[in-house]
């Protein structure tokens, strides 16, 4: 059964988080276990790079916990080679794939390079049309700047309404509107494109990219803690990824984002984390660490 609020991050194996997320010691084969018991889900970044074979599918459902949710992207070689309804039968093909992980299947989604704009639009609604909306739930994120303009932004609103898909939501705010660029040393930059806050979906798909100082976070996490606390009165399923360009700092950023949302008396299931280790006190918003 899935979660009303779902709290993740991006990928599990980094090895910089042994230590403070991991115990000292853990070893690579022992992260994705330990990750589970940790957070309600992951984005699953993993699958956009390469599709995972019949193996390695069924050790993520036996080294996962019960109600652990993976939201896995479409492989870029689907997404990122031009037109997507000549790929509806790899797409299939990999939904097939992955359809072991059984009640670990949370929604996938899609990302759209922004090269993909609306001038598209009859190749996109082809290809979500023709998706299996019976078996799995989906997801899109664009990133051409003329998505978020209208009549466009409606326009797809409304598509992925009539088709049940959510809407990404891809708030890069608090790296762009600060003051320094904690992007500098990043590899995979995120585009600096506007937060269009659409439930699309019986469920929101949410990508937070945090600043590495926490204390620069708190005017977005105040804002998203309004609109998460309305969109669960509707019964709106949220799952809510934070991403930081300093990855080592992403668990935290994302413990602590909870914590808040459980003070403001939201009706949100514990953090797994927290029953394995109690909370330590209140994070101090200027702490570094």
């Amino acid at each position: 059964m899935a979660l009303p609020l779902a709290m993740g991050c991006a990928i599990w194996a980094y090895s910089q988080w042994v230590g403070e997320l991991y115990p000292p010691g853990s070893r690579a084969g022992q992260l994705l276990s330990l990750y589970s018991r940790r957070f309600h889900t992951v984005e699953g970044n993993t699958t956009f790079y390469s599709v995972p074979d019949a193996r390695t599918v069924a050790r993520w459902r036996r080294d996962t916990q019960d109600g652990f949710q993976f939201c896995l992207k479409l492989p870029r070689s689907l997404t990122h080679g031009g037109m997507l309804q000549p790929q509806l039968p790899a797409t299939l093909a990999f939904l097939e794939q992955m359809q072991p992980l059984g009640d670990r299947l949370g929604p996938f989604f899609a990302q759209l390079p922004p090269s993909y704009g609306p001038h598209q639009l009859p190749d996109l609604a082809a290809f979500l049309q023709e998706l299996p909306h019976s078996l799995f739930e989906f997801a899109l994120e664009v990133r051409h700047p003329d998505w978020f303009r209208e009549p466009q932004a409606s326009t797809l609103d409304d598509l992925l309404r009539s088709l049940r898909i959510g809407r990404v939501l891809l708030d890069t705010r608090p790296i762009y509107d600060c003051p320094d660029n904690p992007q500098l040393q990043s590899e995979r930059k995120k585009p600096r494109l506007p937060l269009q806050p659409s439930v699309t979906a019986p469920f929101s798909l949410i990508r937070y990219i945090s600043h590495p100082d926490l204390a620069l976070n708190q005017p977005y996490f105040q804002e998203w803690m309004g609109r998460i606390a309305a969109w669960l009165g509707q019964g709106t399923r949220i799952y809510y990824f934070v991403h930081c360009p300093l990855e080592v700092r992403s668990p935290r950023n994302a413990r602590h984002f909870y914590h808040q949302l459980q003070q403001q008396g939201l009706s949100v299931p514990p953090l797994p984390w927290d029953l394995l280790e109690p909370p330590p006190a209140q994070l101090s918003l200027f702490e570094q660490g």
